[in-house]
């Protein structure tokens, strides 16, 4: 029986001078290769590496918005120009609070009063320049001031008593909406004045509300549009060229070796409320004149639409990381954004909830790319 097996084995086994069994010998192939795989590595790793850099991240959400722009461009309304004159004036106001809002943010902080303070810088503005009659080189340095005051009030609160910055500027933001109601009488303020016996008088706008809120160029271009971009400007030379702009920075990115290396960082954290008060009182301005009026409810919940902006741009909500230029794309992306659902006539709704899901989606796109 053994010798039996021996002899089948020996049979079927190739003997020293038999050929090999025909058929394909194994090799690479031109997926799986030794040299298509360090192709797609490479090809992969460039990705990763393109996709890490700060301002890839920042454009890439207003690309994909834009994008859809085109694909549901609403039979074209979205390729003409006044699509996006338009977009770019309505975003302004709320960009001029991001400006703000980015200086705070990059130190580590965050301003919940923007909005209230844009409130009560619009009411105040429209009571000084439409009810006392005030000239506009009189009324608006002193909005600006009184905006400011309340922003360094918030500084003042978290810088010298350490008060958390959350906690500090909601107090703020509740101040400052009741002393727009209190100097207001809880109405809006426009041309319609009341008279001692409860009748109305009216009285024509100031001719500085026509020329803030007048187009040039041809009415292609806003004049709100250049203030907000003005404002980009400023805040941008601020944080890139100045040495109160690396303050920032240092204290944002860690605080107490900041201050152990010399750095004031009670002084720049009011600073940084300062210039966000002064901020939100341009933004108040640039609203009182594109409402033609003073509401003391103006600005409520655009410190919202003022933080989705700032982190949609790529700004840390940590601090000590990003740009004001981050800030503008964040501003257009968002304005884009609102635009396409508003021309595509998608309910208020849906537009909302759109709107918070693709913000999410940007945000968490961001993280998984550092």
């Amino acid at each position: 029986m053994n010798d039996t097996r021996t002899t089948h084995e020996e049979t079927l086994a190739p003997g020293p001078g038999s050929a090999p069994a025909s058929g394909p010998a194994p090799g690479p192939t031109a997926t799986t290769g030794p040299a298509a795989t360090p192709a797609l590595a490479s090809v992969w790793s460039a990705t990763r590496v393109f996709f890490q850099k700060p301002w890839v991240r920042a454009v890439a959400p207003l690309v994909f918005v834009v994008i859809i722009g085109f694909v549901f461009s609403a039979h074209g309304t979205f390729m003409k120009w006044g699509t996006h004159r338009d977009m770019l004036r309505q975003v302004a106001v709320t960009g001029i609070l991001a400006c703000g809002m980015t200086l705070v943010i990059i130190t580590g902080g965050i301003d919940l009063a923007v909005g209230s303070i844009l409130g009560f810088c619009a009411v105040f503005f429209s009571l000084l320049s439409i009810h006392d009659a005030w000239s506009a080189w009189a009324a608006i340095p002193l909005v600006l001031l009184a905006g400011s005051a309340l922003g360094l009030a918030s500084g003042g609160l978290i810088a010298r008593f350490r008060m958390q910055a959350f906690i500090a500027t909601l107090a703020m933001m509740v101040f400052a909406r009741g002393l727009a109601k209190s100097i207001s009488g809880g109405q809006k303020v426009s041309g319609a004045v009341l008279n001692p016996d409860g009748s109305y008088r009216y009285v024509d706008l100031p001719s500085v509300f026509a020329a803030i809120d007048h187009k040039i160029l041809g009415e292609n271009v806003a004049i709100v549009t250049l203030i907000f971009l003005a404002c980009v400007a400023l805040c941008w030379l601020l944080l890139a060229k100045l040495r109160w702009g690396r303050y920032l920075y240092a204290t944002g990115g860690n605080e107490d070796a900041a201050r152990l290396s010399g750095i004031p960082t009670a002084r720049v954290k009011l600073l940084a409320y300062g210039l966000s008060g002064l901020l939100s009182a341009v933004a108040g301005i640039c609203q009182a004149v594109q409402e033609q009026q003073g509401d003391p409810e103006a600005g409520s919940t655009y410190e919202l639409s003022a933080i989705a902006i700032v982190v949609m741009g790529g700004t840390s909500l940590n601090g000590g990381r990003g740009g004001m230029l981050f800030t503008l794309v964040g501003a257009m992306t968002i304005g884009y954004l609102e635009k396409i659902l508003s021309i595509n006539a998608v309910s208020e709704a849906s537009r909302l909830m759109l709107t918070g899901g693709i913000i999410v989606s940007a945000v968490l796109f961001q993280k998984v790319r550092r």
